[in-house]
């Protein structure tokens, strides 16, 4: 395989986000503050963990300092997402708890599943949507102290949280679980698999998350082994895809195997197959086989196999 990656440039859904997240400024609270005041500051709205979407369909609802004065005070945290060289951005993280919120913010929008709604975002909307909802997550899984179970509070720039308790006060930062994720190859070939609990005909790439003291490379490796029973003899890196559902990096790899036999070590996998791209076109104008969903890197992964060559992949939802 070719030493060099010719996908530098990809921008996966939820990654490419233009925004300045001058993190040197958070811990400056007047800065801070007087960001919040600003009358063209922005705030991202995520309850239980979905996102705030404009109730016509058109794009993520931003909302202004004075329509979320109401809220401000009863939220869980206000996290500082950063600037565009105009405007600030923060995600404001609502009280999970209080079901009313929906019916109050109703005039706004709807909150909505983030991965429902990808598609019809654009890419800084989608980036900076996930941002807020991973923000979301670490907070409402970080409101205990790791070390002596104290609660923690948010810090003024919501990127730390800190123990309360005076003789630990340790400070807590958010965390992404690194995962790998692999389109494996052996001539013109591409594997795919499928587990029981996907949608009917779903056939995706291997995933699996890395674990401690293993590089992402090492991880490529394992993993194919130990779902599909497949040595992998090369591998390079695609691209990369923040995934905050909850709290993850998925990270692209295109791998060769060594031969095509298939050998699934666990129940995890239903079916593991070898397509030519014939036999994957034919699979998906059947309905036999579907494709990951467009928000996904696999998807990404499957299509970029498919048209390297010049090949037309079908239109397919």
């Amino acid at each position: 395989m070719n030493k060099h990656s010719p996908h530098c440039n990809i921008r996966n859904y939820f990654a490419g986000l233009a925004l300045d997240r001058a993190a040197g400024l958070r811990r400056d609270p007047e800065w801070l503050q007087s960001r919040m005041q600003a009358a063209d500051s922005r705030f991202v709205p995520v309850w239980r963990e979905r996102n705030l979407l404009l109730a016509d369909g058109q794009g993520a609802a931003l909302l202004s300092r004075g329509a979320v004065d109401p809220w401000l005070a009863s939220a869980e945290a206000v996290v500082f997402l950063g600037e565009d060289g105009q405007s600030g951005y923060f995600a404001l993280i609502l009280d999970g708890s209080d079901e009313a919120v929906p019916e109050q913010l109703a005039g706004f929008g709807e909150f909505c599943q983030l991965k429902d709604a990808a598609v019809g975002l654009g890419e800084d909307e989608r980036g900076l949507l996930a941002y807020a909802r991973a923000m979301a997550h670490w907070h409402g899984r970080q409101r205990f102290c790791a070390d002596c179970g104290a609660p923690t509070h948010s810090s003024s720039d919501g990127h730390v949280r800190i123990c309360s308790s005076s003789d630990c006060g340790r400070e807590h930062f958010p965390r992404t679980d690194a995962a790998v994720i692999v389109v494996v190859e052996h001539g013109s070939s591409c594997l795919l698999v499928r587990q029981p609990r996907w949608r009917e005909g779903l056939y995706s790439a291997l995933a699996g998350f890395v674990e401690a003291g293993e590089s992402v490379e090492d991880a490529v490796v394992r993993e194919v082994y130990e779902e599909a029973g497949v040595r992998v003899i090369g591998q390079r890196y695609h691209s990369s895809q923040p995934w905050p559902f909850p709290s993850s990096l998925m990270l692209g790899f295109e791998a060769m195997a060594a031969a095509q036999e298939v050998n699934p070590g666990d129940d995890e996998l239903e079916d593991a197959r070898w397509f030519t791209r014939e036999e994957y076109a034919a699979a998906l104008v059947s309905g036999e086989v579907k494709m990951p969903s467009r928000p996904s890197i696999a998807r990404r992964l499957i299509a970029d196999w498919y048209t390297r060559d010049g090949a037309v992949l079908p239109e397919v939802d």
